[in-house]
């Protein structure tokens, strides 16, 4: 297993800070925010100083119903090699639902949500990580992601699905201990008892992050600095075993360099204190059976599923029932339908709200006129144009059908903002990308101007 010791989530809002902060080895970076083509210059040079980085994908959704989308698959392979890095990282969760599979409109999450622990699951989520290993030029990573509600009927821990996982694919694990506490808090589930079930020798390397409680539900904001119990989750992977790798996430609310340099001083405490005995399953292969292949590992070259026969294609049925599981849920969490069966609906009202608010947060990001015209009325018009429908076609088509619906509405109800808003639409709904050059920026200022926006 590659050693990569001490990092920190890249963000281009701490750039400058990570460039100067003592004892960074590596990096990583949110694949779908890097072109290949335009390496952010504070990172090339990050690069050039010998620091590992790794692309961490978010939108893949190998626990999804579908098989993994090709294009994706491509793009996250060419973030791989233009960074040079020694594997990639992605997530055990679903992202998107609705579709062919089950002849319903296409809905897409914004955020990743728990897949159920069934066998079903676990069948499609082991050949979609075998799809997307055979497509990348390094190994695969998957994390296990907190999550704010619970699948009924469940059949498997985390650690064992996690576990089976692993001994069916070989994939690696990125092993979130910020998730485990969440997942102790909201879901009530042991993070030891995860730790000892998990392979500790698939341990690629492991995330550190903050978040808050608000009324007994745990959230993973990765804007809050890093809590003594996440730090404990920590202390107990590090008994069992030396983890290649421990990173720090913040996404949001970023302080000053001097907190986050004393987070990273707490992670090496804790780490070097750990000892890795390394008694977790799997545990006695040491951090170099990760690195090899599964074969190489000890793991049959041909995996060999829960029923004894070597794994073949997902049968279509198999699909298509998770499909319509994942569409319900997703469904009654972004397009108002009522919640399934078996589900806490207090706690898939929570779930939704945080899904709104998340899209609201990362609209504001990708289109940040918005916000800066609407002012203050900004997120709640946002939250009543969510409400019952579902994002389709990614964020920057979510910020321009947000500004459809509030033109067709009539509003904003200031003429000025009105008038500024029709232009930003205008600008942005045409065949031809919006030009990025200097002049052409000032350019739309002076229109906006000479429009009464200003």
């Amino acid at each position: 297993m590659v050693r990569l010791g001490t990092g920190i989530g890249w963000r281009p809002e701490i750039a400058n800070d990570i460039a100067r902060l003592p004892g960074i080895d590596w990096v990583e970076v949110v694949a779908e925010n890097i072109c290949p083509d335009h390496v952010p210059d504070a990172l090339r040079r990050l690069r050039e100083r010998g620091t590992t980085v790794v692309p961490h994908g978010v939108s893949l959704g190998l626990g999804g119903a579908e098989r993994p989308d090709p294009g994706r698959l491509r793009a996250l392979a060419e973030r791989a090699e233009a960074l040079g890095s020694p594997l990639v990282t992605e997530h055990i969760a679903f992202v998107r639902a609705g579709g062919p599979l089950t002849a319903s409109p296409a809905m897409e999450a914004g955020h990743l949500l728990p897949v159920p622990r069934t066998r079903d699951a676990l069948d499609v989520l082991c050949e979609n990580v075998r799809i997307a290993q055979d497509a990348l030029p390094v190994p695969l990573a998957v994390e296990n992601i907190a999550a704010l509600i619970s699948w009924p009927g469940e059949e498997m821990t985390e650690g064992q699905f996690l576990a089976e996982l692993v001994e069916r694919t070989g994939v690696r694990l990125l092993i979130d201990v910020a998730n485990l506490h969440t997942n102790h808090v909201n879901r009530g589930e042991d993070p030891a008892k995860a730790l000892d079930e998990l392979p500790t020798s698939a341990i690629a390397y492991v995330h550190v992050a903050g978040g808050v409680e608000r009324d007994g539900v745990w959230h993973d904001s990765h804007a809050h600095p890093v809590t003594q119990p996440v730090l404990d989750v920590l202390a107990e992977l590090c008994a069992r075993t030396t983890p290649p790798g421990v990173l720090l996430e913040r996404d949001e609310d970023f302080p000053a360099a001097e907190e986050l340099a004393g987070e990273l001083d707490a992670i090496r405490a804790v780490t070097a204190a750990g000892g890795g005995a390394g008694t977790g399953a799997g545990a006695e292969g040491g951090t170099e059976a990760g690195a090899r292949t599964g074969t190489e590992a000890g793991v049959a070259e041909v995996s060999v599923g829960a029923s004894g026969a070597p794994d073949a294609f997902v049968p279509d049925a198999v699909r298509e029932r998770l499909a319509l599981a994942q569409a319900a849920l997703l469904s009654a969490l972004v397009g108002g339908t009522p919640p399934p069966e078996g589900f806490d609906r207090r706690r898939l009202r929570v779930q939704s709200a945080a899904l709104t608010a998340k899209r609201a947060s990362v609209v504001a990001k990708v289109a940040p006129e918005l916000p800066e015209i609407l002012g203050t009325g900004y997120r709640p018009a946002f939250a009543r144009y969510a409400d019952g429908r579902p994002m389709t076609g990614g964020y920057r088509r979510d910020a321009l059908s947000f500004a459809e619906h509030l033109l067709a509405d009539g509003r904003p109800e200031n003429a000025a903002a009105r008038r500024r808003l029709t232009l930003w639409w205008q600008e942005r709904s045409g065949p031809a990308p919006l030009p990025s050059h200097p002049a052409a920026r000032l350019a739309r200022r002076v229109r906006l101007a000479l429009s009464g926006g200003r």
